[in-house]
């Protein structure tokens, strides 16, 4: 029986790929799907193209491949990454110069058309209000701000690029799952409406999506095998997934490498990110996990079956960007003894300070690393006079810029009249320009007919 194995690639931007090397030179993979794209990062993105327009993809595209590429033309696997970000031609153009500079041969597939920011108002015209997916808030209000908006697109358009004959697939902005499921919709030809299948490749996806998390890393139990029990994390094996043409899955990994893939591990990265397990969207089909089953082999192996699946929304989801104001931020640190009792009267001093130079910020923000940066307001006091050191984060949102920079000023006068050992003072940081997010959706009928997979061949 024929089977297709599909690796993970990056979780995110700035993921490793030295676990990919492993599961291309031993585990038999066909093909990589790496998800450079979180909502935060389109963000971050926006921010590297309003310095350089040629930017706006992800950074670690080229290393990546660069490195992977000859192994990966040795062992046959082809890529599909999300890596394009805001500008997948732009990707397409530097990776194509840095292989043919190598003298490196590549069908690359580049899928466009998610981006609508030049549509908003043609879309508004065609009867989509792009009101706030959470809030129901109007568009308005953000209208003349917003500067970059990306529709989340399903694994179609990917499989009509590997359809073409492409071996490294380039997009923007897709459902992270559609990496995985469009080679097993093109392997095994699977209809667009095959539901159950399709909901069975989706939760593929989703087991694979966030690299090193469906193979035992940032993993939690309070049942005695937690990530202590997980071996060799410093050499975690990425998840594989070895796919048969009913969807039936068996999770694993690279033999030899760190990490654990057992029934745990596995049902902890189902569930993550997850609202609803009964109605867990996606551009190609809504998956209901209340039918799926988890069969742990052993050996690290664990097999996936059972999904249900239910006709594709008729929407897809919109995310957009805005410009929001400007941060300013200042932190200083202080040691034991009393080190919290400092920090808090130095938050005072500045608050104070603030409000006689009549300094008004939109929200100002506190946190005492160390203490509550990471527990809010679940921090425990019991033992808050014995902290060895506490560092006074603070920060401001303001929409004038200059109002922002003012803020860090208010510290430096502190090292030697403030509350003393004040030695961890960062210094005058300059402005951050926020940038807010507004998830809409929006009929997919005025966006996919605009989506285009092109194709180019290096070293010709």
């Amino acid at each position: 029986m024929k089977t297709v194995r599909i690796g993970a690639g990056l979780g995110f931007y700035g993921d490793s790929w030295r676990p990919v090397a492993a599961s291309i030179e031993r585990g038999e993979v066909q093909y990589i799907g790496s998800d450079h794209l979180a909502e935060l990062t389109l963000a971050i993105l926006q921010k590297d193209r309003q310095k350089d327009p040629a930017a706006g993809y992800t950074r670690d595209l080229l290393p990546m491949l660069t490195s992977l590429w000859p192994l990966a033309q040795q062992h046959g696997v082809k890529f599909l990454l999300n890596a394009g970000g805001l500008n997948p031609e732009g990707a397409r153009d530097a990776l194509v110069a840095e292989f043919n500079k190598r003298g490196w041969k590549a069908k690359i597939a580049t899928v466009t058309g998610d981006a609508v920011i030049g549509r908003i108002d043609a879309l508004r015209a065609a009867g989509e209000p792009l009101a706030h997916l959470d809030t129901g808030a109007s568009i308005d209000g953000v209208r003349e701000r917003l500067l970059f908006a990306n529709a989340y697109l399903g694994a179609q358009p990917l499989v009509r690029a590997l359809e073409a004959g492409a071996d490294i697939v380039l997009t923007g902005r897709v459902a992270d799952a559609a990496l995985f499921l469009a080679p097993l919709i093109h392997e095994f030809g699977w209809a667009a409406d095959d539901w159950n299948r399709l909901a069975q490749g989706l939760t593929v996806g989703h087991l694979l999506e966030c690299s090193g998390q469906g193979s035992g890393g940032n993993f939690n139990s309070y049942l005695g095998n937690g990530w202590e029990s997980v071996p060799d994390l410093g050499h975690i094996g990425y998840p594989i997934a070895e796919v048969s043409p009913d969807g039936t899955a068996i999770l694993t990994k690279a033999p030899g490498t760190g990490g654990r893939v057992d029934f745990d591990t596995v049902r902890q990265q189902l569930l993550y990110e997850v609202h609803n397990p009964n109605a867990y969207f996606s551009p190609d089909v809504v998956l209901d996990m209340g039918t799926l089953r988890l069969d742990d082999l052993g050996g690290d192996r664990v097999r996936v079956s059972g999904a249900t699946g239910r006709p594709r929304p008729e929407k897809l989801k919109i995310v957009a960007g805005f410009e929001d104001g400007w941060a300013g931020t200042a932190t200083i640190g202080y040691s034991w003894p009393g080190a919290m009792k400092k920090a808090r009267a130095t938050e005072a001093i500045v608050r104070r300070q603030l409000a006689e130079l009549k300094l008004r910020y939109d929200e100002i923000h506190t946190e005492f690393l160390g203490y509550d940066s990471l527990l809010g307001a679940l921090a425990d006091d019991a033992h808050i006079e014995e902290l060895n050191e506490v560092y006074l984060k603070m920060s401001v949102r303001a929409k004038d810029r200059r109002l922002a920079e003012a803020f860090p000023r208010q510290f430096p006068w502190l090292a030697l009249s403030g509350p003393p050992t004040a030695s961890g003072f960062s210094g005058i940081e300059p402005a951050r320009q926020l940038l807010g997010l507004w998830p809409t959706l929006v009929r997919r009928d005025l966006v996919e007919p605009e989506v285009k997979v092109s194709l180019c061949d290096t070293a010709i």
